[in-house]
């Protein structure tokens, strides 16, 4: 299964736009964002996917009241929090923002993949038998604009700049 792994958006319309359409293209499953999301008219941006979509909030979460109002006109959009710890197609899966919390979560050998955000640069780490993926960011304040496309069955990552 193809996902795609994004991570602090910041309210650039363009670069998120572009990301889902890659996503769609590319016949990703699902999309995990990885927090600071933050503005409840990206929703509807993020909501083109129309398949299953993950989201934490990150540490600029916006007004949470209306991003939460707004989510739930997207069933496909889940809203975990500020973490999501989920078991996909037997993969267990850890989201957080903090590259630190998702380091020491790593080093617990719970989790077969974890991802993370927050730094806006594009790291990724097998830590055990853990695979820690950081895409970077969609805003592109730190850089050039990134994501990545991730097989979880082959553990073969790309990473797709915008």
């Amino acid at each position: 299964m193809k996902i795609a792994i994004m991570s602090d958006s910041h309210d650039s319309i363009p670069n998120l736009q572009k990301a889902v359409e890659i996503s769609i293209k590319e016949k990703c499953e699902k999309i995990f964002h990885c927090g600071d999301l933050i503005s409840p008219f990206m929703v509807p941006i993020l909501g083109k996917f129309n398949k299953e979509i993950h989201l934490i909030l990150g540490n600029n979460p916006g007004d949470i009241f209306l991003l939460m109002q707004k989510i739930l006109e997207y069933p496909n959009i889940k809203l975990h929090g500020e973490n999501a710890f989920l078991e996909i197609e037997d993969y267990k899966i850890a989201m957080v923002h903090y590259p630190k919390i998702a380091y020491a979560l790593a080093k617990t050998e719970e989790y077969d993949f974890i991802f993370c955000g927050h730094t806006h640069k594009y790291e990724i780490k097998e830590i055990g038998k853990t695979l820690v993926i950081n895409p970077g960011e969609i805003l592109g304040k730190e850089g050039t604009p990134s994501f990545v496309i991730l097989d979880l069955k082959t553990r073969k990552y790309e990473k797709i700049t915008l």
